[in-house]
């Protein structure tokens, strides 16, 4: 018998939570019980939530609780397997991937490899694969024990930064010579631009609030940093391409208005500000409609260019070369936060849903 303790989420209020505590019988066969050592807690969890019934996301649906107005927020991080009736699986084996936040799981192995699981609990079934991966660390050419806090704060967010980069490579910018990106102090953003750094074709703007603008020059990853209210500035007759991580419709609107034809592309990529989906925003704009960005998309197209080895290895170098740059103890980019035990769960998920965070933060959930 697992007591296990999980901090549900209020479907309708995000910023309400709950911890329950439920106990678990002994495990049928085929099953496996792990230990959740640690998480990373970012916005990006928040857009997991916001989206979460979303037709084609349904992040809810990956941990389902007995109560459809309460869901676990999904999180990246760290867990050790405490028990398994699975061959192929050992006690104290460690794995990197997508967890409720609790203190355990219990998945259903399957496609058990030298790299790790799937979890083929039926309810998974549907769901998009990669988030059903679990990736043992013994044979994680990326993993470092010392990046840790920094691999599951920033891997879930550096493989939609590498893939959107590679995507807007692929697609020639669309014909842009300039990149406006919003959200610019997220990590998202910035993990975009750090892939697109060297570059003489395309001039990178990050659009920040008042607030973010010195962080955001201090980054040095982006050619000029411009507040959201110095937007209509910029030159409006260079062609550009806007890529969104704001999720804002009235910033969107003035976009789409001062760049009216010369915009030549409008990629959404996150809602930092908003939690609506773009689908719901119902707006009238001139020039190119917004397209929705998702990385499994590009991640699938390269992996039947190059092979599924070498998309790996491009992403474990690049991902090793951004972490480097965001703990550079001479100037870094991120300054870790630690909070202890599941109780400090919910004050942590009200700071992140209403935007009371520093950009500079990463905040990390221990749980052992």
């Amino acid at each position: 018998m697992t007591q296990i303790q999980s901090l549900q989420t209020d479907k309708r209020d995000l910023a309400r939570t709950r911890i329950v505590t439920q106990t678990r019988g002994d495990l049928q066969p085929g099953q496996a019980l792990l230990k959740i050592s640690r998480l990373a807690l970012t916005t990006n969890n928040i857009t997991y939530a916001a989206f979460g019934d979303t037709p084609h996301l349904r992040y809810w649906n990956y941990f389902p609780t007995d109560e459809a107005g309460w869901g676990h927020m999904p999180a990246w991080g760290f867990a050790e397997i405490v028990e398994t009736t699975v061959e192929g699986l050992e006690v104290g084996e460690r794995f990197y991937g997508y967890w409720p936040i609790a203190t355990h799981l219990v998945v259903e192995p399957v496609r058990v490899t030298e790299r790790g699981f799937y979890d083929g609990a039926a309810h998974r079934l549907d769901l998009v694969s990669a988030y059903n991966q679990y990736q043992r660390n013994r044979t994680d050419a990326a993993y470092r024990p010392e990046n840790e806090d920094y691999q599951m704060l920033l891997r879930p967010l550096f493989i939609t930064s590498f893939m959107l980069a590679d995507y807007l490579e692929d697609n020639g910018f669309f014909g842009a010579r300039r990149i406006v990106v919003s959200s610019a102090s997220s990590k998202t953003a910035f993990g975009t631009v750090f892939c697109l750094e060297g570059r003489d074709d395309v001039e990178l703007i990050g659009l920040t609030s008042g607030s973010n603008k010195a962080y955001v020059e201090s980054l040095g990853c982006y050619h000029k940093a411009v507040t959201y209210d110095e937007l209509e500035s910029l030159d409006p007759s260079v062609p550009t391409l806007y890529v969104d991580f704001s999720g804002n419709g009235e910033l969107r609107q003035r976009i789409h208005n001062h760049f009216k034809g010369t915009l030549v592309h409008d990629c959404y990529a996150g809602s930092a500000h908003s939690q609506d989906h773009i689908s719901d925003q119902n707006l009238d704009l001139a020039g190119p409609q917004p397209q929705a960005y998702f990385a499994p998309n590009q991640i699938r197209k390269r992996n039947a260019d190059w092979g599924p080895a070498e998309v790996t290895r491009r992403f474990n170098a690049a991902q090793l070369s951004f972490i480097d740059r965001v703990r550079n103890p001479a100037a870094p980019w991120l300054e870790l936060q630690v909070h202890q035990g599941l109780e400090s769960g919910p004050a942590l998920v009200d700071t992140l849903v209403n935007g009371r965070i520093n950009p500079s933060d990463g905040h990390v959930l221990i749980l052992d």
